[in-house]
């Protein structure tokens, strides 16, 4: 018996050999965090000897025996969850909405262009866009979703149409920069807002893009420069903020008249009142220069005048409460808009509303009306619980794909039917 039980465990050790060396159990001091993770390893290397022993007994017992192989199994199982749980543990925590608190920025009340790439194929050249450099769609193991992989060298990359922008908008998109092994592995990219009246041409100007246009420039810095054909003086200035490789960034811009605004994140980096020339009618986005990634892009028009659509028209459709697919968190960035709604109602003390999600109609209908209750519940809870909105005032529910505004037949009607409504009781 126990040369058996001394060969099964000589087994046992020799499977876990490998499993050990990947989990680096020699280094357990590098840090706390290793250490906890390795003992609750040791601790399950320990119960699956122990299992091994007992099904070594079990064998000479009367017991239903335990086969050693499927213990080493499960146990090695165990082992690998930890592992994964250890590197988890060891990510950067997710912002809180919290740290968005000084986060004004508000989307536009209609959005006009949408594209998070999910319709096209892994490998294609999105049919949105037109370039003189090349791309294609991707994905990748860090950030869920697809996104264009733009590798613009001297080239650009545009929209396929014009786009017109009226005097009040709002552009979002989310960003990966990537190092450009060409350019000493810098993740330099650059955003431009245009006028142009050759929308088509994209060499038309192409290293001063258009008729006149706005350019951040995402390099070691972030800057801002203006230029416009009529020879008004131009504008430029530099912040000292630089974007990292592989790591995902939201840019939103806030467009009102002349005043331009950028933000990374929840940071607010240009704030510059007299940038948007008067003389011209913007009409184009583009970018160029580097390597970079981007995914759901968004622009909208207006700025919603929420105290009018609540109190007065008794509702509120807002496109500016952000979950990710299929979740019911919301997201730091809807703290703009959360802000302002918790606002008129602080104002409007009398006044109660039911919260209502409403998705697109992907998915099945049952799933889809699930999730748009719970997110409906999560946008309540947010203004409970950060605004501090009486829960007496606030109802929630959710229509699901029931309630559409647009058809649900491409990315901009799909994401037209993705909103909160916001309605007077």
């Amino acid at each position: 018996m126990k040369t058996t039980q001394t060969f099964l465990m000589l087994f046992f050790c020799l499977l876990f050999i490998d499993l050990n060396a990947q989990l680096d159990i020699g280094k357990k001091i590098e840090n706390q965090t290793k250490n906890r993770a390795n003992k609750n390893v040791n601790k399950e290397i320990n119960k699956g000897f122990d299992a091994v022993e007992n099904g070594v007994k079990d064998i000479f017992g009367k017991k239903k025996p335990v086969p050693p192989q499927k213990a080493v199994k499960d146990t090695i199982a165990k082992v690998q969850n930890l592992k994964t749980t250890q590197q988890t543990a060891n990510l950067p925590a997710k912002p809180s909405l919290q740290t968005y608190s000084k986060f004004d920025f508000v989307a536009g009340e209609k959005v006009i262009f949408y594209d998070d790439f999910t319709a096209e194929n892994v490998g294609d050249f999105p049919v949105q866009w037109n370039t003189t450099g090349s791309g294609e769609v991707v994905t990748t193991n860090l950030y869920e979703g697809r996104w264009f992989n733009l590798t613009n060298g001297r080239g650009a990359t545009t929209l396929d149409s014009p786009i017109e922008l009226p005097d009040n908008y709002t552009i979002e998109f989310d960003v990966i920069p990537q190092k450009d092994l060409k350019n000493n592995n810098n993740t330099a990219f650059s955003f431009n807002i245009i006028s142009t009246t050759k929308p088509k041409d994209i060499n038309y100007g192409l290293a001063r893009p258009g008729d006149a246009a706005i350019r951040f420039a995402f390099e070691y810095s972030t800057g801002y420069s203006t230029y416009f054909r009529d020879n008004t003086p131009g504008l430029s200035g530099s912040d000292p903020t630089r974007l990292l490789a592989d790591k995902k960034y939201k840019v939103s811009v806030w467009v009102q008249k002349e005043r331009i605004r950028l933000y990374v994140d929840q940071e607010k980096i240009f704030d510059l009142p007299k940038a948007m020339s008067k003389n011209y009618k913007y009409n184009m986005i583009r970018f160029d220069r580097g390597t970079t990634m981007i995914g759901n892009i968004r622009v909208a028009t207006g700025l919603p005048d929420m105290r009018s659509k609540l109190i007065t028209e008794g509702k509120l459709i807002s496109y500016g409460i952000y979950f990710d697919v299929n979740k019911d968190v919301v997201k730091p960035e809807s703290y703009g808009t959360l802000k302002n709604i918790a606002a008129v109602l602080t104002e409007n003390p009398g006044v109660r509303v039911k919260v209502v999600g409403h998705t697109d109609s992907d998915g099945a209908d049952a799933a889809n009306l699930d999730l748009s209750k719970r997110r409906g519940a999560s946008v309540k809870n947010e203004l409970e619980a950060g605004f501090g909105i009486d829960p007496a005032r606030l109802e929630s529910d959710g229509m699901g794909e029931s309630l559409p505004v647009a058809p649900n037949d491409n990315l901009l009607n799909k994401a037209l039917n993705r909103r909160v409504e916001f309605i007077k009781l």
